[in-house]
C-alpha cells in the first residue's frame, strides 16, 4: 500500500494484527518504550527509542510507504496529559 490508504481503521487493524503475530514476542520487553514505524505491506520496520529518528529512517528507506506506528509495550504512542505511569500529585 504506497499512498494514503482509503480505510483508516481496516489499515490500523491490519498494522496491529501483524504486530501481535508476528512482532510482539520478539520485542517485548527488550524494546519497551521504542516507536516502531512498521510498512504494514512488506512487514519491514524502523525502531528507535527516539520517534524523530525512527521516523526519518523509516521515511528514507521507504520513502512511498504509509506506516503503522506504534510504542512498543503501550497502548498508545503518545499520551496527551499524564502518562498512565504518572500518579498525580
Amino acid at each position: 500500500m504506497h499512498g494514503a490508504p482509503t480505510d483508516r481503521e481496516g489499515f490500523a487493524q491490519r498494522g496491529q494484527d501483524y504486530y501481535e503475530t508476528f512482532l510482539r514476542a520478539k520485542l517485548e520487553p527488550a524494546h519497551r518504550g521504542e516507536f516502531l514505524y512498521l510498512d504494514v505491506e512488506t512487514g519491514e520496520y524502523e525502531l528507535d527509542a527516539d520517534e524523530v529518528v525512527a521516523m526519518e529512517r523509516a521515511t528514507a528507506n521507504h520513502p512511498d510507504s504509509v506506516f503503522y506506528i506504534l510504542r512498543v509495550g503501550y497502548p498508545a504512542s503518545v499520551y496527551i496529559g499524564a502518562s498512565p505511569e504518572v500518579s498525580p500529585a
